[in-house]
């Protein structure tokens, strides 16, 4: 499998080539189950399009498209960020579920994956030709993606919520993407 085929359109929003080469050795590292499971394991809190067989990478372009959009096609929000600050945040949407179902795969989603993929940027981030500070700021966005959802089924706080306009913005995006009445055609994988 080649896992940097299936985000060609998506790492091509990545203006400098550095982050971009960043981004393929971190897909890279994602397990082969990312590749291939529902963004939902119990069909509840997707739209059909991220359901079924690869339908965790529908939901993970349409986040990206929902980012990119938002900071190249629209100035009033996108001229709040800079663009290496822009190519972090799509780096960071692209791998945001890339440990959903845990370091091996689960059945059901693992409730601290935000934790877990900031683990992985945080302890390889040279591996991955990343500067501590754009880690750093990664792992940020990845933590909190989930936005006010932060308590798990036991009742523990496990989750940070997001406060910066970086948070809050991948969080924004990760949530447009999994709300059921917004419907996105698709052509195999790619957004028509």
């Amino acid at each position: 499998m080649n896992k940097i085929d299936f985000f060609k359109t998506e790492l091509n929003y990545i203006k400098d080539s550095r982050l971009r080469d960043s981004a393929k050795k971190i897909i890279n590292t994602l397990p082969d189950y990312f590749f291939s499971i529902s963004a939902s394991s119990t069909g509840k809190y997707h739209p059909k399009y991220a359901l079924g067989t690869g339908g965790l990478i529908r939901h993970t372009k349409v986040a990206v498209k929902i980012a990119n959009e938002l900071l190249y096609n629209n100035n009033t929000i996108g001229n709040d960020f800079e663009e290496f600050e822009k190519d972090i945040i799509i780096i960071s949407l692209i791998i945001h579920d890339g440990l959903k179902s845990g370091l091996t795969e689960n059945k059901y989603t693992a409730f601290d994956h935000p934790l877990l993929i900031s683990s992985l940027i945080k302890e390889n981030y040279q591996d991955f030709d990343l500067t501590k500070d754009e880690a750093n700021l990664m792992s940020s966005i990845l933590e909190t993606h989930m936005g006010e959802w932060t308590i798990d089924y036991k009742g523990n706080e496990v989750l940070p919520k997001p406060i910066t306009k970086y948070q809050k913005f991948g969080h924004m995006c990760d949530y447009l993407a999994s709300r059921k009445f917004i419907n996105v055609d698709f052509l195999g994988n790619e957004i028509l």
